[in-house]
Formats: C-alpha cells, sequence, structure tokens
C-alpha cells in the first residue's frame, strides 16, 4: 500500500523504486504496549517464483537502509549470492528506523511527532514486523535470510522465529546476545547525546535537533567500527605539521583523522534522527536469542536450518569468539572467516570477500526443505 507521504524528517534521500507496505493489524510488543498500525519502507530485486519459494531476504545493519543493492553491490547480480535472475530479493528498513519505516521521526495516529513517545522495541518486534510484510508479499518460502551487525541479531531471530519458512540463515559480524563490551559503546553513544542540552529528554524540536550530541555518538560508533591498523595506515603517516600553523614541529599535526570523524558526524546528523538512533541501540542492546528459550546455548542448538557464521578477523565490536562460540552451538553451522583489516565494517567495505562464502553455502544449501516440509515429507513415509 503506498504512502503519499515519506515518514521522515531527515534529509536522506530514499530511492524512488523504494514501495512502502502498511499493516492494517496493530504490532503487540514483546516489551509491551502496541503499535496501531505502522509502515515499512522496502525495496525488492526479481520476482517471485510461482510456487513464491525463491525469497531472498537482506537485513540491514544499524544505519543502514532498503538499498542493499547500494551499499552491498558487491554480493548483487546474475551468479552472484543475491542474483535477481534466480531470487526474489527484499529488503526493508527497519521497524524504529527513520528511512520511511515507522520510528520515532514518524507522524503517530494522532498526527503528532512520536518523538520520545515512541515504544520501546526488541529485534524480536522488528523481526516479527518483517515477516508481515513477508505475508503481504506473498511469500511461502525463504532461501536465506542474511545480514550483518544489527543485520545478522535479525537473521537469527529469524531463523526461531519463522521456522515455517526460513531454510538457511547467514549470519556475519554478529552475536547470539549483545556483550557487555557492546553495551558499554552503546551507553557511551546514549551519555553523549543526552550531555547535549538540546536533547531535551527526548522532545527537542524537528527544528533544533541535538546535533551535537547526535554528532559525538556517531564518531564514538565509527571508531568501533574500524580497526587501530587501517586507522594507522591511513591517517597515522600524516607529515603536515604544526609548523604549518606557525607552531614548533613538535608532533605530527594528526587532523586527518580528526577530519574524517568530524565527516562521518556532519554527514550523519543531516540524514538520521536522534530519538530513532537510540531505539535501535537499545533494541540492539536488548538482543538475546536465548530469552525465554532456556539461554543462549540452547536456543542456537534448537535452530534447525543450516547456518553461515561469518567472522571479520580485525572485528573489535562484534569479536571472533563470539562468533566461534556461535558456531560451536548450532547444529548445522559452516564458518568462514574474512581477513579484512577494515575491522567491524569489513562486512561492507571487503564484501567482495564475503561474496564467494554466501555462494557457496547457498549451493551446499540449495533444496534444503524447511522443517515443516521436512515433518511433511517424514509423515508420508510413516
Amino acid at each position: 500500500m503506498p504512502l503519499s507521504k515519506i515518514e521522515t524528517t531527515t534529509s536522506f534521500a530514499l530511492s524512488p523504486l523504494t514501495r512502502y507496505w502498511v499493516s492494517d493489524r496493530s504490532l503487540a510488543l514483546e516489551l509491551g504496549g502496541e503499535l496501531s498500525t505502522y509502515t515499512l519502507a522496502y525495496r525488492t530485486w526479481g520476482r517471485l517464483s510461482a510456487t513464491a519459494d525463491n525469497a531472498v531476504l537482506v537485513c540491514h545493519a544499524l544505519t543502514g537502509s532498503a538499498d542493499a543493492d547500494e551499499w552491498w553491490a558487491a554480493l548483487f547480480g546474475p551468479g552472484k549470492a543475491l542474483d535477481p535472475t534466480r531470487d526474489f530479493i527484499v529488503c526493508s528498513n527497519v521497524l524504529g528506523g527513520c528511512y520511511g519505516s515507522t520510528g520515532a521521526a514518524s507522524i503517530d495516529p494522532k498526527g503528532r511527532r512520536y518523538g520520545r513517545t515512541f515504544p520501546a522495541l526488541t529485534i524480536r518486534d522488528q523481526v516479527r514486523a518483517q515477516m508481515r510484510l513477508a505475508d503481504a508479499l506473498g511469500v511461502r518460502g525463504i532461501e536465506l535470510v542474511v545480514g550483518g551487525s544489527m543485520g545478522g541479531l535479525h537473521a537469527l531471530e529469524w531463523a526461531l522465529l519463522d521456522v515455517v519458512r526460513v531454510r538457511s540463515v547467514a549470519v556475519i559480524a554478529a552475536s547470539a546476545r549483545h556483550s557487555a563490551w557492546c553495551m558499554a559503546w552503546s551507553e557511551a553513544q546514549r551519555m553523549a547525546l543526552r550531555a547535549d542540552i538540546a536533547f531535551r529528554n527526548g522532545d527537542y524540536s524537528i527544528d533544533a535537533p541535538p546535533i551535537a550530541g547526535l554528532g559525538a555518538a556517531r564518531a564514538i560508533a565509527m571508531a568501533t567500527y574500524r580497526s587501530p591498523s587501517t586507522l594507522e595506515q591511513r591517517y597515522g603517516h600524516d607529515e603536515t605539521s604544526l609548523a604549518t600553523l606557525g607552531k614548533p614541529a613538535l608532533v605530527p599535526d594528526k587532523s586527518a583523522v580528526r577530519n574524517w570523524l568530524r565527516h562521518h558526524a556532519e554527514s550523519f546528523v543531516a540524514r538520521f534522527d536522534a530519538n530513532c538512533y537510540i531505539t535501535l541501540i537499545d533494541a540492539m542492546d536488548r538482543h538475546d536469542i536465548g530469552r525465554n528459550r532456556g539461554g543462549v546455548h540452547a536456543a542456537l542448538r534448537s535452530i534447525v536450518q543450516p547456518a553461515l557464521v561469518v567472522t571479520v578477523s580485525s572485528d573489535g565490536l562484534y569479536v571472533p569468539s563470539e562468533q566461534d562460540e556461535m558456531s560451536q552451538h548450532l547444529p548445522d553451522s559452516e564458518l568462514a572467516r574474512i581477513s579484512s583489516a577494515h575491522g567491524h565494517d569489513g562486512f561492507l567495505i571487503d564484501a567482495a570477500m564475503l561474496e564467494p562464502y554466501i555462494s557457496r553455502f547457498r549451493e551446499r544449501t540449495r533444496g534444503h526443505s524447511s522443517l515443516v516440509e521436512t515433518t511433511a515429507t517424514i509423515g508420508s513415509m510413516s
């Protein structure tokens, strides 16, 4: 169902190919309350087959959009991991975001901006919203759910929440439960946001958003997304010195790395909403697939689908040991290691390294039946 107005207050340019689906049912939320209605912005590539079972779902990272063909271009194309000539590929902007989907920057049913009144979400809430979108698109079978970082958290929940349709998952640079390490970085970002007087406990106006706080939060995040080695290689040998500023050349001027951070901060505040940002990092910090499932290891052991787990060698946020542990407890898993120097963002920057692993995994798991199909087959043989 199309919308006459995009539900966002940012300057981010959504693709003209973006579509908008509006739920005609309320969504009960895991932490209480509900959304009486909500919108998901999404894009598709390829066509749904006559049997409606060739879907591939791509889940984006924290500040990503539905434009997966842009930020994961290396994975798209004939014969590649995401092949529009074979697959019906779907990527939706997550519930709580601000790139067309309902979030804190959207207008509520009373005609006012949600702002700080937008309800608390979990990763499971977001996946349940996406499941309804898949229903609306007529999807009966999902060959693969793939995602990196926050998208990897979603892929895990997809495997557990939609056993009927999901046949395989690829979890990239993610974890089965948000670690204290990740939560500490999230809290540093919240503190930066809340230190901005313009934040006003989330009651800021559209005309006076907390630009300084949101920019500082983004700068903190960017530092965790890269690695010491790649920053040193790129910015650590800047020959510019303080002498160029009329000061003694006692130490090298590290303005290049500072400018890099400032650039990312400034570009981010023009395209994202502060309350949406908090909604999403809060949802990530609540991520724990073992909640109400007997613990993390029990939940991992209950995942019946083949799973590709990808670790980035230099990832300092979702550290490789987390993916190692995940793979050890998944019944049918394949562990791949990407040797990227770019830290956590390696799954985006070095996506070309990632593509062959996903392609080979898809070849290995092609034709794998869902739990319902497997049960039906066993039943017919008894």
